[in-house]
């Protein structure tokens, strides 16, 4: 086991309302590259760093260890060993796969747990392969023994619109890689690949179950402005790159309208930019207040946002901004309700009253 590299302790307090008060505190640095953390217990952690390392993270003794495992990682870009998830004595692993001759895929694996070697193998590759280190998507959520899955379409656009191919695509299997029979395929929508629940996402980098409502909720980049929350919805396309989403191109033409029926309308927009990543709808003790809000990472906006939206009333708020740099990725201790954050600067940390 490693020792963290902790030279100094760094914590922030700000106030949240009149009558409470929020501490922020890092717990643990020197992390590569940190994309993803997956609770295995209360006080570990597993965590995925890009160029391909699964680690084992104590949040208590503040130690850290490495997994061995066989995939093969293509770190390109925003590529890398990206999501984990922890379920059932199970891991679970989405990342840039290494296709050869430079092209790669959004591919996720399962595995048992072992803390000292996991041999992985894959349940899902997205097709086709492509030459590009953009637009990987590929959060992971499970719900109802289905795996869903977001795939980014690797800066390919209209690519998005094309139900035969997966890139900018929900997929939804099951836990085994298997294919639900009930899946938009089998019932109306005879021309889409059988994985595919929902198409029309650019980089879908958030997604959430929540134990309230039982729906699945998703955050998703635009290109220049045109990031959005919204849900999960069986059949349905959210436009990508028909519609815009409020944003433009990067050299700055126009792309196509915010929505138009027909499409899936997200709940809430961001024009210009956050760059919404990482999600959770809040459950807990900690922060009861929140209970059924969504809390919403930024990278570029390097900040934290709570979203209220009930009966189509939606309410944001800023919980910090600038503190801990980029924010990869948000969890929920089922215990105490507390917060932990990844930032791409290498830490973790813990949020609390």
């Amino acid at each position: 086991m490693k020792k963290a590299l902790l030279s100094l302790l760094i914590y922030f307090t700000f106030a949240y309302s009149h009558a409470s008060e929020i501490k922020l505190i890092k717990i643990f640095d020197g992390l590569n590259k940190p994309w993803s953390l997956s609770f295995i217990d209360e006080n570990n952690v597993l965590v995925t760093e890009k160029p391909g390392n699964l680690l084992i993270v104590n949040l208590k003794d503040k130690t850290k260890s490495a997994i061995k495992h066989n995939l093969s990682v293509l770190e390109d870009g925003q590529g890398g060993l990206l999501d984990v998830l922890f379920h059932n004595k199970n891991v679970y692993v989405s990342y840039s796969e290494n296709r050869g001759n430079l092209q790669s895929s959004t591919s996720v694996a399962r595995g048992v747990f072992n803390n000292k070697n996991i041999r992985f193998k894959n349940i899902f590759r997205a097709e086709p392969p492509i030459n590009s280190g953009y637009h990987f998507g590929s959060r992971l959520v499970i719900k109802k023994n289905k795996l869903f899955i977001t795939v980014g379409e690797r800066g390919e656009g209209m690519i998005a619109q094309d139900p035969q191919k997966h890139p900018g695509s929900i997929i939804r299997i099951n836990l085994d890689g298997s294919i639900p029979k009930d899946n938009p395929k089998f019932k109306d929508k005879k021309d889409w690949l059988p994985e595919i629940y929902q198409i029309g996402v650019r980089n879908p980098q958030g997604i959430a179950l929540s134990p309230f409502d039982d729906k699945i909720y998703l955050s998703n980049h635009g290109a220049k402005g045109g990031d959005w929350f919204g849900t999960v919805n069986y059949g349905e396309n959210y436009g990508w790159k028909i519609l815009g989403w409020g944003g433009t191109n990067y050299s700055g033409t126009k792309i196509g309208p915010k929505w138009k029926p027909g499409f899936t309308k997200a709940i809430k927009y961001w024009v210009p930019s956050i760059a919404a990543s990482a999600i959770v709808i809040y459950k807990g003790e900690e922060f009861k207040e929140w209970n059924g809000d969504a809390l919403v990472t930024a990278l570029k906006d390097q900040s934290l946002r709570k979203i209220s939206f009930k009966d189509s009333f939606v309410v944001e708020q800023i919980i910090f901004k600038g503190n801990i740099g980029r924010i990869r990725d948000i969890k929920i201790h089922k215990k105490t309700g507390e917060i932990y954050l990844i930032s791409d600067n290498g830490s973790i940390w813990r949020m609390f009253k």
